[in-house]
């Protein structure tokens, strides 16, 4: 407050985000923070590896207000390195309940499982790390209220993104889609990718 008094005035407005991330909730990632955007600057949906699933309520009701009454125009499906829920599911580890929510994330490990099997653990992790975002925002594209949004001509754009938790950087894992007829060829291009490349973000967007 001493260093801007008049903060909080302007935040009673400022409900105008540009942008959609669906995070982690991880406590080591908080998005705001990651691209340096203000608060009311970025909608925010968070859960435990950031898993999209057509059957949650909560975030379907989350991406569908974004779209549709806020207007935001890029939905961006947030991943990080040395997720614990992937990492639990990579090694077999039981957590008791959450079991249940990370058969999503063990759905794209038997998908990929050939692949994976050829690395480190390490790097196992990793690749399953940016895997699951690839899964997560290629699900964001199948949900109603961005094919709708698409049918009605709306400007949305998908992509998917890993942040670094060694090293602070935001990565562009390839995965962009604005229309059905680029979501296959997205989620082709970004699962052929090799891990660790460090490309451009969206626009307007400042990693650390």
């Amino acid at each position: 407050m001493e260093r801007d008094p008049l903060f909080f005035k302007r935040l009673q407005n400022l409900q105008s985000p540009e942008y959609l991330w669906i995070g982690c909730s991880d406590s080591r990632v908080p998005a705001n923070e990651i691209v340096g955007l203000a608060p009311g600057e970025l909608f925010v949906h968070r859960n435990v590896a950031n898993v999209v699933v057509h059957t949650d309520l909560n975030c379907l009701s989350v991406l569908q207000y974004a779209i549709d009454v806020l207007g935001v125009k890029d939905v961006i499906v947030t991943g990080h390195y040395g997720c614990g829920g992937v990492r639990a599911v990579l090694e077999g580890t039981s957590l008791g309940l959450i079991d249940n929510w990370l058969r999503h994330v063990d759905d794209v490990r038997h998908r990929h499982a050939d692949k994976l099997s050829l690395l480190a653990p390490d790097m196992a992790l990793d690749r399953l790390c940016e895997l699951n975002v690839i899964e997560q925002a290629r699900h964001v594209c199948e949900t109603t209220a961005v094919r709708d949004a698409w049918a009605r001509g709306r400007d949305v754009t998908v992509h998917g993104l890993i942040y670094g938790l060694k090293d602070g950087r935001l990565s562009d894992l390839g995965f962009v889609a604005s229309e059905p007829q680029e979501v296959e060829p997205a989620y082709l291009r970004s699962v052929s990718r090799s891990s660790g490349i460090v490309l451009p973000v969206p626009a307007d967007l400042r990693p650390l």
